[in-house]
């Protein structure tokens, strides 16, 4: 395989990176998804919100998902990491993979998603998706009218304790000395129901992955059985960097700059899913997928006017 030869190469193979795969295979384009086997949502119980897969796990929805893709004769699927990836004088693509293979492609979409760091508080990433949690549009039903709090990670963590009394009349925000709030802050705060609690976390309650409370600096404990966090993201994949495209900071950390096709700053490389859009959940990830899978395909069939 390493010097076969593809129209694209996908490099990620969880919902963005299969939804775009599809799309090709469909066009009857040869196809190599490449998936190093670590999609972010891996920590979580199941997957909510996507419409046709809600209250499934990720892996049993990433299982029909790669049947289904792989149903199609001309995309093949290779597990392991894509190390590297540079462009060749010919304007195609070569991917470096960990077991040593160099595929090249006519175009690469990239759906390497994100890794998420957790606030500095012990006992969160033991818990990271199952009752620390990220998302009340993800999780938030399934923890409904119980105590829930938020631990601050930064200015977006108010307006994450804003929209939780939607789903709970038992809403802490804990500052965490990483957010002070202003009065008007306050009022609003006040106005939907969540207390406000300024001692600093010092570690999570409970036998891991459950939670009963948070314990604060001064030693008293706060009675909390979910807690949302925002974490700070970084690229699981340095391969949009080393390639050269372009990066804006978003509210969460890096994001790949795309057009409305998913094209990045470099022509022929598309980005899609988690590493290419803020907020993030599954459904807007397949959808980005979906979109970079068409531009690629029809990119091969339109190419653009070379430049003078």
């Amino acid at each position: 395989m390493s010097t076969e030869t593809y129209h694209v190469i996908v490099v990620g193979g969880s919902f963005a990176g299969l939804a775009a795969a599809i799309q090709l295979g469909r066009a009857r384009r040869r196809v190599l998804v490449v998936d190093a086997g670590k999609p972010r949502n891996r920590f979580a119980r199941s997957s909510h919100g996507f419409l046709g897969q809600d209250g499934r796990s990720p892996a049993e929805i990433l299982d029909t998902f790669r049947a289904q893709v792989l149903a199609y004769p001309t995309v093949r699927f290779q597990a392991g990491e894509a190390s590297d990836a540079q462009r060749d004088g010919d304007g195609d693509f070569t991917v470096t993979l960990s077991s040593g293979e160099r595929p090249r492609a006519q175009r690469l979409i990239l759906a390497t998603g994100v890794v998420d760091e957790l606030p500095p508080a012990p006992g969160l990433q033991e818990r990271w998706g199952v009752t620390v949690l990220h998302c009340p549009y993800c999780h938030g039903y399934e923890v409904g009218d119980r105590r829930l709090g938020v631990l601050a990670s930064g200015e977006m963590s108010v307006h994450q304790a804003l929209l939780l009394p939607d789903w709970s009349a038992d809403v802490t925000l804990f500052t965490h000395g990483v957010v002070e709030l202003n009065a008007e802050q306050r009022a609003t705060l006040a106005a939907r129901g969540v207390r406000v609690e300024e001692q600093a976390v010092d570690a999570l309650v409970g036998t891991a992955p459950e939670l009963t409370g948070v314990r604060l600096r001064n030693g008293s404990i706060v009675e909390v059985d979910a807690l949302f966090t925002g974490s700070r993201n970084r690229m699981a994949s340095p391969l949009a960097e080393r390639l050269g495209c372009a990066l804006d900071e978003g509210p969460f950390g890096p994001v790949v700059r795309t057009d409305a096709f998913k094209e990045t700053t470099i022509p022929g490389v598309y980005c899609a899913g988690d590493a290419a859009r803020a907020p993030h959940n599954a459904t807007w990830a397949a959808s980005d997928g979906a979109t970079a899978g068409v531009s690629a395909h029809r990119s091969l069939v339109f190419p653009p006017a070379p430049t003078r």
